[in-house]
């Protein structure tokens, strides 16, 4: 049903617009179709595009959908993060302490935490080891041996990252990608390494630089992503690799600033950062 609907394309892990990762958000989406969803997304052609929808579960304050250029993901990080800010924005209320989104994977809690917002990372759907075959295809991806891989693991909560961790922050810079390989094996790579603190990122207080490499997407780095860093928290954090609190640094690559905060709390992986609208009006959709 095609008729003018509230829209914000909102930057996601930046305060300052234009330096972080963008989201279209669709606001009052009801009546649209699968179909109709998809084209709109594909017209964006930013890495994700987001359909606010009525609530269907008990407790969630209202649905979302999230299309890529290729079709629908189960949930992704810097969409619900922009997507919240753009719902409260317009005059959303939640029913109780955070703002609650029902996706795919169900039920995901949004916090409002100062100026930012946060979501407590969903459980992963896939963890665990790579295979050896597997290791040698993201070696071949990201241009390097085998042995510059200090250590693999898939921490798909959705999208389908594999995490690779580097010796260090430089190391993630330098990586030359060869998304020829990583579409041929159906690869999305998150890589990360740590700063030195006597490094220039390391004193600003960045912990880790990490990359998202997201071939055939509108984008093929993605500039800030909130799902990847969910899961290497879920990775790192208990390994001992990363602290139970720290702040992640993305987006050098593409000429973007991107900072992602992330808080263990318990069992819940919080992944926040500053949301900042740049564009909002309506669409006919």
């Amino acid at each position: 049903m095609t008729r003018s609907r509230a829209f914000a394309q909102v930057d996601v892990f930046t305060s300052v617009p234009y330096q972080g990762n963008p989201v279209a958000v669709v606001l009052d989406a009801d009546g649209m179709t699968d179909e109709e969803m998809a084209a709109f997304a594909r017209w964006t052609n930013l890495s994700e595009t987001t359909f606010v929808l009525p609530a269907r579960e008990t407790g969630a304050d209202y649905r979302l959908r999230i299309f890529t250029t290729r079709g629908e993901l189960p949930f992704a990080g810097h969409p619900t993060l922009g997507s919240a800010h753009a719902w409260l924005e317009a005059g959303g209320r939640q029913w109780g302490v955070d703002v609650v989104q029902e996706c795919e994977v169900g039920l995901v809690r949004i916090r409002r935490d100062g100026s930012r917002l946060a979501f407590a990372a969903p459980p992963l759907r896939r963890s665990g080891p790579v295979d050896e075959t597997t290791s040698g295809h993201v070696a071949a991806a990201l241009g390097l041996d085998l042995a510059d891989l200090r250590d693999l693991a898939w921490i798909d909560n959705g999208p389908g990252w594999l995490g690779v961790l580097l010796a260090d922050g430089d190391a993630v810079r330098r990586v030359q990608p060869d998304f020829a390989v990583m579409s041929e094996h159906d690869l999305k790579l998150g890589v990360a390494g740590l700063w030195d603190r006597t490094s220039t990122q390391g004193k600003a207080g960045v912990a880790a630089e990490v990359r998202a490499f997201i071939p055939g997407e509108g984008a093929a780095e993605d500039p800030v992503t909130g799902s990847l860093n969910a899961g290497l928290a879920q990775w790192l954090v208990p390994l001992g690799v990363l602290p139970s609190t720290y702040v992640a640094g993305q987006g050098w690559a593409v000429q973007r600033d991107g900072r992602v905060h992330v808080e263990q709390d318990g069992s819940d992986f919080w992944v926040g950062g500053s949301t900042v609208t740049c564009i909002r009006g309506t669409v006919e959709a």
